[in-house]
């Protein structure tokens, strides 16, 4: 009798759980109140007769709104593979001949590309138990309650033939369409609009509240399977037609072709039509469509052998280049950039592009008026290749770059000889300046202060509630409700407000790296920042050391230390610190005793992106591990980690015979392996 009361509640739990998340997160109850209340007392009264079964977090002893992301990290029960990629019909061509020399006449499937956020899918028992971003590949952040905000994915499968056990991989993605409405509705609002689609999906899929990921309407496809009970499948065109059963999100667009012409005409026929797909596409997958075949080619380390990404080239358009204008950066940087007649690249609409300094604009010879030819980078950053010369008609005008800053009227100059940047050297009050400062303060790449983002600054700073940084963790109620960006209309406190000032309280734990990173010291980024508080352990030591003692520090040499020597001979820097320090942010570095020391005495040099690692998070694993990141290949170093697209650095190792590794080997290291 025992189990049948177990074996109720687990299922009562459940169905109340899902209940309560449809009705407090999508806003989109299935039951009546009355029948809601009638599973809550049926679930009370076996808790009641069986207290011994009573968890912990029943739904039977709280409210049930009170949802919230964590981005616990779990294992995949299956690695989750990346993909190996190739440019153009040459690379393809002898991706076909590997593969067919192993295998005589395959079938392929082709499918697109969906530029969004990968995904893994746990179905255990038809119920969706786990939603896992990839990570690392190995390890992903639990997004699942995020993930079942999504309308077209189904918290559990129908059919007749559920597995026991299935991990379904897929692409969450922001639909072209909902993305431009979106972009309209901010821009109209004056705030700031989204980059690209893609990362609109990765920013609504990470928020920790799921009502705000609810609101944003995302969708997802499914394209691959891993670790799964209770089913086969003989194709991956099956494993489709199955998921499709299972009222799984699959493409309707994949083809499964008889042959090499076959594959390049898709390929060719979605280059052309990449726009009229609902998401953005940024090429095709092919897949060897036989299982058995598959597992005969197997993987390498971090990718199948029987798949291959076909990548579409950049996109060049043309466009009028209006004006070149400028902008003033944190660090007093003047950048010019192209301001030009809207043209849509790559699936969104540009209407700027950097230029970097003058002798860049020179090197293209642009001038203003000129019909330009820009494309984005990777699909993402707008660049300016040059102009079209036979369009112009003799009225095009050089840029001269200005003498003074156009926020501050301070003379611009070169900071150091031979420096091609010119500088504000107005740090302590050019506006530019000032704003840059706090939004970066608040970026993922310094301390993470969620709110604090461009439109915060700038009313913290037009509001006169800070006057620079120094200000930024003295902040109050009382000061915020002063800004009309905290308040509400009626002049009651924004959910903004309370948000800011538990984020600020947050920020104060982050590691000493972070707020050296956030102090904008020109040069210091993540790996230098990490180096000065590693090796010195402390803010105070580091403001006292000479240029000798921070040359010697691994990474950073004579420029940087000459930087952060100038930096801490400035009187207002040092209020920063002062304040800062007062109000209780991290000053001395504190290593963690529960991280595995792996790594401990090895130097690490990486080059090229990394399929489970941003720049930063390399350089703070390696540090957290026990490990020293470098900038630059010595004899001294132990390991050259190599991504996708190496640069000079892979060279260097070569030459001096340090070990190059790749992203698999290096989290075999990890793991103490």
């Amino acid at each position: 009798m025992t189990n049948q009361a177990r074996h109720k509640i687990i299922e009562l739990t459940q169905e109340i759980r899902d209940h309560q998340f449809k009705y407090y997160v999508l806003d989109a109850p299935t039951i009546t109140d009355a029948q809601f209340d009638a599973l809550l007392r049926e679930l009370k009264a076996l808790e009641a007769k069986h207290p011994e079964l009573l968890e912990p977090d029943s739904p039977s002893l709280g409210v049930g709104g009170g949802f919230s992301t964590t981005f616990d990290q779990h294992d995949h029960i299956e690695k989750m593979m990346s993909l190996d990629n190739v440019f153009d019909e040459e690379e393809l061509a002898a991706w076909f001949d590997r593969v067919e020399k192993e295998t005589a006449h395959p079938e392929y499937l082709c499918e697109l590309k969906v530029d969004g956020l990968a995904i893994n899918l746990l179905y255990e028992n038809g119920q969706l138990t786990r939603a896992l971003t990839r990570g690392n590949g190995t390890t992903g952040e639990d997004v699942t309650l995020n993930v079942k905000t999504i309308k077209g994915l189904p918290h559990a499968l129908t059919g007749r033939n559920i597995p026991a056990l299935i991990e379904v991989r897929g692409e969450v993605f922001f639909p072209v369409a909902a993305f431009n409405q979106l972009n309209e509705e901010l821009e109209e609002a004056g705030k700031q609009l989204f980059a690209n689609p893609r990362n609109s999906a990765a920013g609504s899929l990470r928020q920790k509240d799921p009502r705000v990921t609810a609101t944003r309407p995302l969708d997802v496809v499914v394209h691959g399977i891993g670790a799964n009970e209770g089913i086969s499948f003989e194709s991956q065109s099956d494993a489709y037609a199955q998921l499709k059963t299972l009222a799984l999100p699959t493409s309707n667009r994949f083809k499964v072709c008889k042959s090499r012409k076959e594959v390049l005409a898709y390929i060719e026929n979605y280059n052309i039509h990449r726009h009229d797909v609902e998401h953005e596409i940024d090429g095709v997958v092919i897949k060897v469509n036989n299982i058995a075949e598959q597992k005969k080619l197997g993987f390498t380390s971090r990718a199948p052998k029987w798949a291959i990404a076909f990548k579409y080239p950049p996109e060049e358009v043309t466009t009028k280049l209006l004006d070149i204008k400028v902008s003033v950066g944190r660090t007093g940087r003047v950048t010019p950039f192209a301001f030009m007649e809207p043209v849509k690249v790559a699936g969104s609409t540009v209407t700027n592009a950097t230029l970097h300094n003058q002798e860049e604009i020179e090197r293209k010879g642009v001038l203003i008026g000129d019909t330009i030819i820009i494309r984005k980078a990777g699909d993402v950053i707008p660049e300016v290749l040059g102009p079209v010369l036979d369009k112009r008609t003799g009225k095009e005008r050089a840029f001269v770059m200005p003498t003074t800053c156009p926020e501050c009227t301070s003379e611009l100059r070169a900071i150091t000889e031979g420096d091609v940047d010119i500088r504000c050297p107005n740090t302590q009050s050019c506006p530019a300046q000032l704003r840059e400062r706090i939004y970066y303060i608040g970026s993922r790449a310094a301390l993470d202060i969620d709110v604090l983002g461009y439109e915060a600054a700038v009313a913290l700073l037009n509001d006169r509630i800070i006057k620079d940084e120094s200000d930024i963790f003295s902040l109050t109620e009382e000061k915020l409700m002063k800004s009309s960006f905290f308040t509400k209309k009626d002049g009651e406190k924004g959910k903004n407000l309370e948000k800011l000032l538990e984020a600020i309280e947050d920020a104060k734990t982050r590691p000493l790296w972070r707020t050296i990173v956030a102090l904008s010291i020109r040069h210091v980024g993540p790996t230098a920042a990490q180096g000065l508080a590693n090796s010195l352990g402390s803010m105070d030591a580091i403001s006292k050391a000479t240029i000798e003692t921070l040359s010697e520090i691994d990474g950073l040499g004579e420029v940087i230390a000459q930087s952060v020597v100038e930096w801490f001979a400035v009187d207002w820097h040092r209020n920063i610190i002062e304040q800062w320090s007062k109000a209780g942010v991290t000053m001395i570095n504190q290593k963690s005793e529960d991280v595995a020391q792996t790594l401990a005495g090895l130097t690490f040099v990486v080059t090229g992106g990394l399929e489970g690692f941003t720049r930063d998070s390399i350089a703070e694993t390696i540090t957290a591990h026990g490990g020293k990141p470098s900038s630059s290949v010595s004899k001294k170093t132990d390991y050259v980690l190599v991504g996708t697209d190496p640069g000079s650095k892979l060279a260097k190792a070569q030459e001096l015979g340090v070990t190059v590794i790749d992203e698999a080997r290096f989290l075999e290291l990890l793991a103490g392996k």
